[in-house]
């Protein structure tokens, strides 16, 4: 937990110095009424000798009670104003860290987290640390303090009743020690859990579709039942288990009062008046005690689930991200993406993916690239911006190698669509101009045109400014596809990467679409993965990959003749007379 302080400012550190001297005033001031008790007591002593008590000393030392608790009162309001405050800006601090280190993750780091379990590490395991420092801060200065200064007070005012606030205070750590170690083991799976029914929860909502089209309710209701009820159980056992300390305190006080009383009376004679008080001031320093330790019981409750979810945290903030900016920014305009000798096995996987892989694409070609299902020919692409780095061998973008580029230099050069077209809550207009694009209406409606995307965008409401739903769901797959284009034409990249973006699109929107891509969009490298013969027979080279490995490269004619694999793709889509 101690790594997550890192994100404390300057000011936070200033407010915890004023927590301790506001908390160290506090305890002082309570610890004196215990005093002013005895003072009080010892005026009343006078009756038993005839004496009238001063009524004065009385009203005084009952005012400075009274000053004493108001201003005990003060003390802690103030103290748990400057924590709230703290806490809430310390884990302002550590949520933009998560996110901000989880957007620098590439496709590597994030899939050694499911998304449920990012959400919940962001959301309620940083909630987690901090009810604990909102709780914890002030009980961590105060109990010592208050107890190291109570027993000093008790000392030498009767061994027995410091032996029974000793007793009291070895029964509270033993019953600590059995809870914590009966509910530690169960914190730590608490937060796995909330994992898990968050995924399935997300995973409902995201195949809302496909679950009622299969009439899978009941399979998905059962399956999260079965893990909402493995959380619910886990709670309740921590839940009961920390019952057993509301009682048991209340318990083991209630005794405490009773045997000091009982031990008063033997050790305080008959008559003996002035021993009532010295009762009433070692029963309240004793209460000081013991409360103290409980204090340090409910902080020692929290913090496994706290401590848990730290380092949950840190698991997210130490991730070493493999994915490293570099230094180089290019300002040349001789655009060229070569692979010279690429190999590549995703991280822990025995096989490679791709296998000894070379071409050179230029500015103003278009590259395509084909092949069965699990080829490679998605994963190829994703070595360009550098989604993951090559294995072996290098990647050049305009002669340098990838990885030595400024990552946003890098993404700037290169427009990208995905095979799953992706689409933000906004509007047309701000999915279009997503990101660095800073594009005019004009630039917006010529990218839109070109990705044939225009004329059902006109007949919507509000034309550019028309609303789109988060994950782009009140449109069409085709539609979301093209707005997903545009958005990449907008950015007047110099590399086009098309990864089977053209696969939601109708055989004759797609033809349009790189009609327009050719005759408007020159001096460009395209770079499009696809399915389709239809979609790739007119690039300028073809690149066949089967198991990770080239095995054709040429155009639709040559290709047809010299590579029986793409010939067996060409064959199974059109006839001889339409190749």
């Amino acid at each position: 937990m101690f790594k997550l302080f890192r994100y404390l400012k300057k000011i936070d550190y200033f407010f915890l110095f004023l927590i301790l001297i506001l908390t160290i005033f506090q305890v002082w001031l309570e610890l004196k009424l215990p005093d002013y008790t005895q003072q009080i007591t010892q005026e009343l002593d006078k009756l038993q000798y005839n004496q009238i008590p001063e009524i004065a000393n009385i009203l005084k030392y009952g005012g400075f009670m009274l000053a004493c608790a108001f201003g005990s009162l003060a003390g802690t309001i103030l103290v748990g104003l400057i924590v709230s405050i703290s806490t809430t800006r310390f884990s302002f601090a550590v949520r933009e860290a998560i996110y901000n280190k989880i957007q620098g993750f590439s496709a590597q780091e994030i899939n050694k987290f499911s998304t449920a379990s990012l959400i919940t590490r962001t959301t309620n395991d940083v909630r987690q640390v901090r009810m604990f420092l909102t709780f914890g801060i002030q009980s961590i200065i105060k109990a010592p303090i208050m107890a190291v200064y109570a027993v000093i007070k008790i000392i030498g005012k009767g061994w027995q009743w410091s032996l029974a606030t000793a007793i009291t205070i070895a029964i509270i750590v033993v019953m600590l020690i059995v809870i914590m170690c009966l509910v530690i083991p169960k914190f730590k799976k608490i937060q796995t859990y909330v994992d898990d029914v968050g995924r399935i929860a997300r995973e409902n909502l995201t195949g809302i579709r496909v679950i009622h089209a299969s009439n899978a309710e009941e399979y998905q209701e059962e399956k999260f039942e079965n893990a909402n009820n493995i959380l619910t159980k886990t709670n309740l056992f921590t839940g009961r288990i920390m019952a057993i300390m509301g009682p048991g305190m209340s318990l083991l006080m209630s005794t405490l009062s009773l045997v000091i009383y009982w031990i008063g009376a033997y050790v305080v004679g008959p008559g003996q008046t002035e021993g009532i008080g010295i009762i009433m001031t070692f029963m309240q320093y004793s209460v000081k005690v013991v409360m103290s330790f409980i204090m340090l019981v409910i902080i020692f409750m929290m913090l496994p689930r706290a401590l848990v979810s730290s380092k949950r945290i840190n698991e997210i903030l130490d991730l070493e991200n493999n994915v490293k900016s570099g230094k180089y920014k290019d300002n040349n305009n001789n655009t060229s993406v070569v692979f010279k000798n690429v190999s590549f096995k995703y991280p822990d996987a025995e096989d490679y993916v791709l296998k000894n892989i070379n071409f050179e694409a230029k500015k103003g070609e278009t590259i395509a690239f084909i092949g069965s299902a699990g080829s490679g020919k998605s994963t190829l692409i994703n070595l360009i911006p550098r989604f993951y780095d090559a294995t072996e061998g290098q990647v050049l973008v305009d002669g340098v190698d990838v990885k030595e580029y400024d990552l946003n230099c890098l993404n700037k050069k290169i427009g990208y669509v995905p095979q799953k077209g992706v689409l933000f809550s906004g509007s047309v207009k701000s999915n279009v101009n997503y990101g660095d694009n800073n594009s005019s209406d004009e630039k917006i409606n010529e990218a839109l045109e070109i990705s044939q995307a225009k004329e059902f965008v006109d007949k919507m409401d509000k034309g550019i400014d028309s609303h789109i739903s988060q994950g782009g769901v009140n449109v069409s797959g085709g539609q979301k596809q093209r707005i997903s284009i545009a958005r990449a034409i907008a950015r007047n990249p110099e590399i086009f990467i098309f990864d089977d973006s053209f696969s939601a699109l109708d055989y004759k929107t797609d033809k349009l679409l790189r009609k327009q891509l050719k005759s408007k969009i020159k001096n460009t490298i395209n770079l499009i993965v696809a399915q389709r013969i239809g979609t790739i027979k007119d690039a300028d080279k073809i690149i066949v990959l089967e198991n990770g490995e080239m095995v054709g490269i040429g155009k639709h004619e040559y290709l047809l003749k010299n590579c029986p694999v793409y010939k067996e793709i060409a064959l199974s889509q059109l006839s001889k007379e339409e190749l």
